[in-house]
């Protein structure tokens, strides 16, 4: 479980939102709040709720690593397929070693890897 609740970005894939809803997770869909948003619209929801970002985007990094704007947490997703499910089953598969420490880090994840990177305030 996320240590704190999340936001996913517009581009986060419906089966990815759906697994983790069904696993108890508390997300909401930027899409479904915000759609059409900027990407620093997007990462002040986020932040303004201490939600963790979920997204595709490698944009996140340079807002919230490289420029330091405020933020929870980012989870970016860097699998190779651009298949939901099969994003959603990588992403459970990471989620153990993920959950407990995104608060407060950059982190990208993908098939074989998870690197975080703490986050200035």
């Amino acid at each position: 479980m996320l240590t704190s609740e999340a936001s996913a970005d517009e581009n986060v894939e419906q089966p990815v939102l759906d697994w983790l809803r069904d696993t108890g997770h508390d997300v909401v869909s930027v899409a479904e709040l915000l759609a059409a948003a900027t990407d620093e619209e997007v990462l002040g929801l986020a932040d303004g709720e201490r939600r963790i970002l979920l997204t595709n985007d490698k944009d996140f990094g340079a807002l919230a690593y490289r420029q330091g704007r405020a933020a929870a947490g980012v989870i970016l997703l860097r699998f190779r397929t651009q298949d939901g499910r099969e994003k959603a089953l990588h992403l459970a598969r990471c989620m153990p070693r993920l959950a407990a420490r995104v608060d407060g880090h950059f982190a990208a994840v993908n098939e074989n890897r998870l690197r975080l990177r703490p986050l200035r305030r």
